[in-house]
């Protein structure tokens, strides 16, 4: 697939200011620059956040009155449920916020709703379960924002409720006695892309200024705030940043038993974002899309390393489930696709019965990025489909599936991942019009574009130039890792790996030797072959090996020399 290779545009004053100011790297500094991070306190706070940077919780919508309702809660003994989602930010926020509230001496349990049964949010069934438990004040997190009905509901039947969400709210907002969203329209709150587990930990953090505890006793909890925080896939600056970054130095040390085995299952040498991304967050979120969500949450509440080491060793295997059951949906789809030529329209649309309705995001994901179309996989069980879509960039899919809703029973989500519910009689038809709205769009001229941060040459290559850029960590959403374009070297060796899926060169530039992996790019081990000069495009990584340390270029795309 071509892919387009575009440069940020280079200001190379800037970069000169930030090296001679900060004595970093240029390579450091060029990436500063790019990202728009050039005032001196910006750069500070983004290289080096501290616990001082936190912003204001009381500057959040209701707040001061969920603090105190919940301080009532607590010296009246009040029985007090948290209903949260079945994804690592939903499982993170249930734990900071019950494990907080428990040690503050409140009566508290936790709710959380089946994927497969009753999908996500707060629902009818569940709030009359609670209510005949006794409880008299339910906690949203991650969820609830546009639960109007389900929260009048509870109201009615005598208990009070307090909605934590971080989703876009409805036009009308939920009556319940507090609702704490950043994206509220009369928010005052300077950052609007806290995750779930964000507000959880804004709300804790507003109880122990009003109770005036040490702040250790809700700061402790970044470990678990920085996982769920990562994993949600939302913007890692500003507070988000904050969150992560001293997150993750917790994470290293951390005292959680449940985080602890995880970890050493994992398998990860450091402690960083891919730590989280792939070692951690896929094996909480297999216990939610096979319907098993209580296993995650008992992980992290458990004090019992014993305990958490026999709950890990569950969650392997729901994960190894997960991982099968995704691996034959794909292998499917791709077989569908070739037989229809799906791969010559402008989108792909597909359904069929006994595709596992908790895991077809994830094949969607990787339909998309394998065919660069957007993709919605319907999973049919009688006449009911329940299905996930993902899109490209510069394809709205929340907006087409509005212009499709006639074919549609429900449906939600944002411009590039949505969920939805149809009758299977109208899938054919909503397949079409589908289409018709991809044509229209031309998303067959929209082409996957690679940010380049910056041409490097050898003398770039030092251990120290690329370890500096470890300043950067977290990488995640609007902190990409940075991309660097190596021109001009000639291929000494080419071979494809894991039967034929990835590729391994090693290539010279002069007389010296760079080695580089491409994963998922074992294809160009036929069209390439040794003297042939390339420009390469990728990620600067150090490779440790039998104790010694090299530069190796992690690349995402190549091109001859010309």
């Amino acid at each position: 697939m071509n892919k387009k290779w575009e440069f940020y545009n280079q200001e190379q004053d800037k970069v000169n200011k930030l090296v001679e100011k900060f004595k970093i790297s240029e390579l450091l500094a060029t990436v500063l620059v790019n990202r728009n991070i050039v005032e001196n306190e910006d750069v500070e706070l983004f290289l080096n956040p501290t616990r001082n940077d936190f912003h204001d919780p009381y500057l959040m919508p209701d707040m001061k009155s969920a603090v105190q309702r919940i301080i009532n809660a607590i010296n009246n003994n009040e029985k007090t449920i948290i209903y949260g989602d079945y994804d690592v930010d939903g499982i993170t926020s249930i734990t900071v916020l019950s494990k907080f509230l428990k040690e503050r001496g409140l009566n508290v349990e936790s709710y959380i709703p089946n994927r497969l049964d009753e999908g996500y949010g707060l629902n009818k069934t569940a709030i009359k379960k609670i209510a005949d438990e006794g409880f008299k004040l339910i906690i949203t997190v991650d969820c609830g924002i546009s639960g109007t009905e389900e929260v009048e509901y509870a109201y009615n039947l005598g208990m009070e409720v307090i909605v934590t969400d971080h989703h876009e709210p409805l036009d009308e907002l939920p009556k319940a006695l507090a609702v704490i969203d950043c994206k509220r329209k009369d928010s005052k709150y300077p950052f609007n892309s806290l995750a779930g587990v964000g507000v959880a930990f804004k709300l804790i953090q507003a109880i122990g200024l009003e109770l005036k505890i040490d702040e250790k006793e809700y700061l402790k909890y970044l470990d678990i705030v920085a996982i769920g925080t990562i994993s949600d896939i939302v913007p890692l600056v500003d507070e988000n940043r904050v969150i992560a970054k001293l997150g993750l130095k917790l994470v290293e040390v951390t005292r959680s038993p449940g985080v602890r085995a995880l970890l050493n299952v994992a398998g990860y040498k450091e402690v960083n974002s891919n730590t989280v991304s792939f070692g951690i967050a896929p094996r909480i979120n297999a216990c939610g899309r096979m319907g098993h969500e209580r296993e995650a949450l008992n992980l992290f509440l458990t004090e019992n390393i014993v305990e958490a080491n026999r709950i890990t060793n569950i969650l392997n295997e729901y994960n190894k489930d997960r991982q099968n059951i995704e691996k034959r949906i794909f292998e499917e789809v791709v077989a569908k696709i070739e037989s229809e030529h799906l791969d010559k329209k402008n989108s792909i649309v597909l359904g069929a019965e006994n595709w596992h309705h908790g895991v077809i995001g994830i094949v969607a994901s990787k339909i998309t990025e394998l065919y660069f179309k957007p993709s919605i996989l319907v999973c049919f069980e009688g006449n009911d489909g329940k299905g996930s879509g993902r899109s490209i960039p510069g394809f709205d899919l929340h907006a087409a599936l509005c212009a499709t809703s006639d074919y549609l029973e429900k449906y939600g989500g944002h411009e590039m991942a949505v969920g939805l519910s149809l009758k299977r009689n109208k899938f054919e038809d909503f397949r079409k019009v589908f289409e018709e709205k991809a044509e229209e769009s031309h998303t067959e001229e929209i082409i996957p574009v690679i940010k380049i941060d910056k041409e490097i040459e050898l003398k770039d290559l030092s251990l120290e130039n690329v370890k500096s850029l470890n300043l950067l960590e977290p990488f995640g959403e609007s902190n990409k890792t940075p991309i660097f374009i190596y021109r001009n070297l000639r291929i000494d060796s080419i071979r494809a790996l894991s039967e034929g899926k990835h590729l391994k060169l090693t290539l010279k530039d002069k007389n010296t030797i760079i080695n580089a992996i491409g994963f998922n790019m074992g294809q160009y081990s036929e069209e390439y072959q040794l003297g042939d000069k390339i420009d390469v495009i990728g990620v600067l990584e150090i490779n440790a090996f039998n104790g010694m340390e090299c530069v190796q270029i992690n690349m995402k795309d190549i091109r001859r020399s010309y």
